[in-house]
């Protein structure tokens, strides 16, 4: 006997009720489901768990070890370059290296993001893998002023790799985890901060040490090579692309005409433009302020420990408080924080901006994967939401750090630097509020 075959409507759960049981904020939103659906992740049940799902997890949290984590250790060549390796540069110049592989590595999730909708997350998780191996190898050949050397493997080889691994490899938790897809995608971003606690103490030790420059990047880059390698043996995708391509024209236009996604892309380019500047400023901020020198090697390591701590716990607030809600709060948390860097002069000064800009841009973080699978009407498309999010992301990356470092001027006029980067991130802040609001609103007009 023939089955008749009818479409059916698959309907996400109310936000009241998603809200009850703690999940993240969802849309309500119907999608027509046939036998020819391009939306395979709605057919199927999530499996929440499992030994693939978890490795794919641990992979995933390798890939943002080895690449956000060594990105977020930036201050530390930051201040190596301008006590000692690139003496002849400017502060705007020396930053922009580091700005430029933040910039990629935001930017390239457009590509990525694409790509990986497509059905090429292998490709780009082993490209992107061996990209990372290859220019920091190459850094280590690089001679004493040799500015060009340095941003062309640095700046724009490792900026790449990490925006062909970035997106892909967050992206891949939303085959395996739909209701615990915020505490898994926490997870998987405390692995840039585990990053941000190994390599700042590593490169400390290993630049100022009896290794030196050459071979300190050697070792430094031996031991990413091998963790991207168990990365690519570990990360795994369960759900076939679609079976027609995603138009991303069609999905630009989706999100450009949706107005809380345009609030977040704002709030997203401003306040990364001031973010950025503890991360790369602090270690020579304290250096120059007269501060030990041994401690001021630990500053960062201070503040990513309390970023981890804060990605640790942002999961569990989050299911109380609601992506959004966490994000705006996180956000004016740290604009407020980096205002008070005008105020750091002691040992004491350093410790404290430390622990509370370290925890709340740890909170920051981890919410902006859930902040846009939240936003994303369709996810199908979730691939394209978040690579154009992150290329607004990535820009405010690319602007800051060098004006930042404009402001600093040679003569390390510190309180102009910091001003300019809080007045920034609360700018920033202001337009994830509006995001809030006008989605909140929404909700409440389609339930």
């Amino acid at each position: 006997m023939a089955v008749e075959t009818k479409p059916q409507m698959l309907v996400a759960e109310p936000r009241a009720a998603q809200e009850h049981k703690g999940g993240s904020e969802e849309l309500g939103v119907e999608y027509p489901v046939t036998n020819d659906s391009d939306l395979p992740s709605l057919l199927q049940e999530f499996p929440e768990g499992g030994l693939a799902a978890w490795s794919t997890a641990f992979g995933a949290f390798l890939i943002m070890f080895c690449t956000w984590g060594y990105t977020a250790s930036f201050g530390v060549y930051e201040d190596f370059y301008t006590r000692y390796y690139l003496t002849n540069e400017t502060s705007f110049a020396i930053s922009s290296i580091g700005s430029l592989t933040g910039f990629l590595g935001g930017a390239g999730g457009i590509i990525s993001g694409s790509l990986y909708d497509r059905g090429y997350f292998y490709h780009l998780v082993i490209t992107g893998s061996l990209l990372q191996s290859f220019s920091l190898f190459m850094l280590s050949l690089a001679k004493p002023h040799q500015y060009f050397q340095i941003i062309l493997t640095q700046g724009l080889g490792s900026g790449i790799a990490v925006g062909l691994l970035y997106v892909p490899g967050l992206a891949v938790i939303s085959h395996y985890f739909r209701q615990k897809r915020t505490l898994v995608m926490t997870f998987v971003i405390l692995g840039s901060s585990f990053g941000s606690l190994v390599h700042p103490i590593m490169l400390n030790n290993l630049l100022n040490g009896h290794l030196g420059f050459a071979n300190g990047v050697r070792a430094s880059a031996g031991l990413t090579s091998m963790l991207l390698l168990i990365a690519c043996l570990c990360v795994r995708t369960r759900l076939d692309p679609p079976t027609t391509p995603v138009n991303y024209i069609a999905t630009a236009r989706k999100c450009f005409r949706y107005v809380p996604f345009l609030f977040a892309i704002s709030g997203v380019f401003i306040f990364k433009i001031g973010f950025n500047y503890p991360a790369y400023f602090l270690q020579l901020d304290s250096i120059k302020h007269g501060i030990n020198i041994t401690f001021s090697f630990y500053t960062l390591v201070i503040l990513n420990a309390s970023s981890c701590a804060g990605r640790i716990t942002s999961g569990y607030i989050a299911a109380f408080t609601g992506v959004l809600n966490l994000t705006v709060i996180a956000a004016i948390s740290c604009g407020s924080v980096i205002l008070g860097m005008m105020g750091l002069r002691t040992l004491a000064s350093v410790v404290i901006l430390d622990v509370f800009y370290g925890y709340f841009s740890g909170v920051y973080t981890a919410m902006e994967g859930p902040l846009v699978a939240t936003l994303a009407r369709n996810p199908s498309e979730l691939g394209g939401w978040m690579g154009i999010y992150f290329f607004f992301d990535a820009f405010g990356n690319l602007l800051g750090p060098p004006i930042s470092g404009v402001l600093l001027t040679s003569q390390y006029i510190w309180w102009k630097p910091a001003l300019f980067a809080g007045i920034a991130s609360l700018t920033g802040a202001a337009m994830y509020a509006f995001m809030w609001l006008v989605y909140t609103r929404l909700q409440k007009n389609e339930s």
